[in-house]
């Protein structure tokens, strides 16, 4: 290819012949240099004076010309253009001139300049692509030469590739050729011999440096492969074998596998074995060699009372050239056999066996032969030892017996191994598995999975509502294990229990059939009875404690005052009383609830004159706020409102008439006793709810104890119900909780003081001998 300013040289050739021309300038710049970059002053050397510069329009001819350079401002001087890259514009050649045409008019002339693109060291010497392994014969002698690849490095001069280096290693040195030109070609020399076995491969590293500033480098990796030469011969690993076998082995059979090596490669390492030149005819008739992989098979039939012994010579030869052989000897030696195993022979078999089979039962007969004679046809007949089963002998007959109780739920079937072992060197014996399956019989009751249940149900449920799940299981199988769920048939007030509750047979959901009230009844006794399908029926029966949780159902009743059909009490007091915190009446009234929701509090809700009388919050008592004046009406009507702490809250109202009389009976002297309630903490209240806390907790104690002491019972426990009956006698405040409670309180109609008797709880629990628990108002 032409260079690519050659064409533009062409193009001015007719221009020159009729513009004149003038003589060449030289000069040179630094490739990579920076655009801008002050090549040489063209005006000055081309002697223009700056008048004459500008009115003859000096300019670049070529466009190759203003690729790489540009005239500066002035006009008069010559500036690179665009960075120059020396490799790219002229290979490997060490000069690089770029021609630059000047035009300048009036009279028109064109003047050739020269640029020298000096060599920047801006390139490292490299190497080729990684070729194939350099192979080298392990039998090489010492001093070969062999040539490598050059490095290159675009740069030129000093600049270019200047020195190698190899890296340290003991086989190889490097030795550097300067050829025509002055390009270095390296080469490896054999330092010390190549042995492929100890090492099949070097790798060497290969450095070029050039002689730049800084200097720059390239390295390469270098694979040696040493080829092998065949200088190995196949080894066995012993002189001798002796290798012992049984007579009548199968034709065939492996007897062994000899293992020659040869540490060569290649050809120079494949074996093929054979039989040596002193193994008969007859003896390669009975054995056979494979050649490739050294097996030695049975090759006819072999017969200990023929020979006892055989010896095999065996070769080993390589395919390398020369071809290099190894030997050794296969000493053969034949043992007698006891070639026929014992037999086992099935004669009867009961299966299945119930599991309540009695000990010592025949459940099989078997009995045991061996063709062979003499020790080698003495028969031992052995059983598994971990089966509950055991053999009796007489002569060759065997019975098979039962040695512990039977338990299918354990263990439904057992595989029984029957071992027949022979006397013979070495002993044959003959393994014979019997499966034996276990019959079932109803022998396991059903269990419930707790000991007893505990349920908890608000008052006033809807009927059809689910207690609870008892759930049982029963080891058995079949129909022994097929459970049916029942209520046990005992009496509640005069009723069968059945009829409160309703319990799934199948499933053993509980559910009430009824709508229980708390107040009448806390808690219940449900015995359940499960029972399988077996013959005979086997069952177990369990308690389910229900438990009635109390609701705010009830409404406060008020016991004192009394009131009439239009529902007011009427009470007088004179007019005269002594002062203010006089004790006019007191509300008395009961809650049948239990717990929070049988707690009281009193309002007055509306009085005729609201400043004076006051209601104590806890205790009902009705007071004067203040003395009584002679113009107060002569009647004040309060009305009260008793309200429970349930949720929601449940209230009666109560209207009491208060008439003031000029005189009053003498059973208001001396109401000014001091107020229950008084500005401080509610003392009285305080006490009242401890000894709620401590009665709840007793009788807590009292029912666990109970059903402690049912569940010790167990089935032989008649069935018992925990349940409450209250006396209706009038003063009676009745609260009941799980479990249940009487309280009794007794008031004056009219007390001179604040008189409050503390609920007294009366809790009656029968003696370890009665099943029955049960709770009463007390009288």
């Amino acid at each position: 290819m032409e260079p690519p300013l050659a064409g533009q040289v062409r193009g001015w050739l007719l221009l020159s012949l009729w513009v004149s021309v003038a003589g060449q300038l030289h000069y040179s710049v630094m490739e990579e240099s920076d655009p801008g970059t002050v090549v040489g002053k063209v005006a000055q050397d081309l002697g223009l004076t700056a008048a004459a510069l500008s009115r003859r329009r000096l300019q670049l001819g070529s466009e190759e010309s203003k690729r790489f350079f540009a005239l500066g401002p002035a006009g008069g001087t010559l500036l690179v253009n665009e960075k120059i890259d020396r490799e790219a514009l002229c290979g490997a050649s060490e000069a690089c001139v770029l021609p630059v045409q000047v035009v300048i008019e009036q009279p028109l002339e064109l003047f050739h300049l020269e640029v020298e693109v000096r060599d920047l060291n801006d390139n490292a010497p490299g190497f080729p692509a990684p070729g194939p392994a350099l192979r080298i014969a392990e039998s090489a002698p010492v001093g070969s030469r062999f040539p490598l690849e050059s490095a290159h490095d675009a740069d030129v001069g000093t600049n270019a590739v200047s020195a190698y280096q190899l890296g340290p290693n003991p086989h190889f040195s490097l030795n550097v050729r300067n050829v025509k030109g002055g390009k270095l070609l390296p080469e490896l020399v054999l330092e010390q011999p190549l042995d492929r076995e100890r090492q099949a491969e070097h790798r060497l590293v290969l450095t070029a440096r050039d002689g730049g500033s800084p200097v720059l480098s390239g390295t390469a990796q270098i694979t040696v492969v040493v080829l092998d030469s065949n200088d190995n011969e196949p080894a066995f690993d012993l002189p001798v074998y002796k290798v012992s076998f049984l007579e009548n082995t199968p034709v065939g059979a492996l007897l062994f596998s000899l293992n020659a090596t040869d540490p060569d490669a290649g050809s120079n390492g494949e074996i093929q074995y054979s039989f040596g030149i002193h193994t008969p005819e007859s003896i390669q008739k009975l054995f056979g060699l494979d050649p490739h992989t050294g097996e030695i098979h049975v090759k006819g039939a072999v017969d200990f009372e023929e020979a006892h012994s055989y010896e095999l010579h065996i070769r080993a030869r390589d395919k390398g050239i020369p071809q290099l052989e190894g030997h050794c000897v296969i000493q053969l030696e034949v043992e007698d056999e006891n070639d026929h195993p014992p037999e086992v022979l099935l004669t009867s078999l009961v299966s299945p066996v119930p599991e309540n089979t009695p000990l010592d039962t025949v459940v099989g007969l078997f009995s045991v032969r061996d063709q062979d004679s003499g020790a080698n046809g003495k028969v031992h007949l052995q059983i598994s030892p971990d089966v509950p089963f055991k053999i009796k002998s007489f002569e060759n007959h065997y019975s098979l017996m039962t040695r512990k109780q039977l338990d299918r739920e354990a263990v439904s079937q057992y595989a029984i191994t029957l071992t027949a072992r022979d006397s013979g060197s070495p002993p044959l014996s003959t393994n014979v598995t019997v499966v034996l399956n276990i019959s079932d019989v109803n022998d396991n009751a059903p269990r419930f999975t707790q000991q007893a249940y505990n349920t908890f149900l608000k008052e006033n449920n809807p009927p059809g509502s689910l207690l609870c799940t008892v759930a049982a299981s029963d080891p058995d199988e079949g129909d022994n294990a097929r459970l049916t769920y029942s209520v046990m048939g005992s009496q509640f007030q005069g009723a069968p229990i059945s009829s409160l509750v309703y319990v799934n047979p199948e499933s053993g959901d509980l559910y009430a059939q009824h709508s229980f009230d708390y107040e009448r009844l806390q808690a219940l006794q449900i015995p359940v009875l499960v029972q399988d399908a077996g013959s005979p029926r086997l069952s177990s029966s369990v308690t389910v404690f229900v438990f009635i949780l109390d609701e705010n159902d009830n409404t406060p009743v008020v016991l004192q005052p009394v009131t009439g059909q239009d529902l007011s009490a009427f009470q007088r007091i004179p007019r005269n009383a002594p002062a203010a915190n006089t004790l006019v009446t007191k509300i008395m009234a009961v809650d049948l609830d239990s717990g929070r929701n049988a707690w009281l509090s009193y309002h007055l809700e509306q009085a005729t004159d609201p400043g004076l009388f006051g209601m104590a919050l806890r205790s009902g008592e009705v007071r004067t706020l203040r003395a009584i004046r002679e113009l107060d009406s002569a009647a004040q009507q309060l009305v009260m409102v008793v309200e429970d702490s349930g949720e929601p809250a449940m209230s009666t109202s109560v209207t009491v008439m208060v008439l003031l009389e000029e005189s009053g009976p003498e059973a208001f002297l001396g109401l000014t006793a001091p107020s229950v309630e008084s500005e401080g903490p509610p003392t009285l209240t305080v006490y009242l709810i401890i000894s709620l806390a401590a009665v709840s907790t007793i009788s807590l104690m009292a029912l666990v104890a109970l059903a402690i002491r049912c569940l010790h019972r167990g089935a032989r426990t008649a069935p018992a119900f925990l349940g409450c009956c209250g006396s209706k006698a009038g003063g009676l405040v009745a609260t009941a909780g799980p479990p249940a409670r009487a309280y009794r309180s007794c008031f004056s109609p009219v007390s001179d003081i604040s008189e409050f008797v503390f609920m007294k709880p009366n809790l009656t629990l029968r003696t370890a001998s009665s099943p029955r628990l049960r709770c009463s108002f007390c009288q």
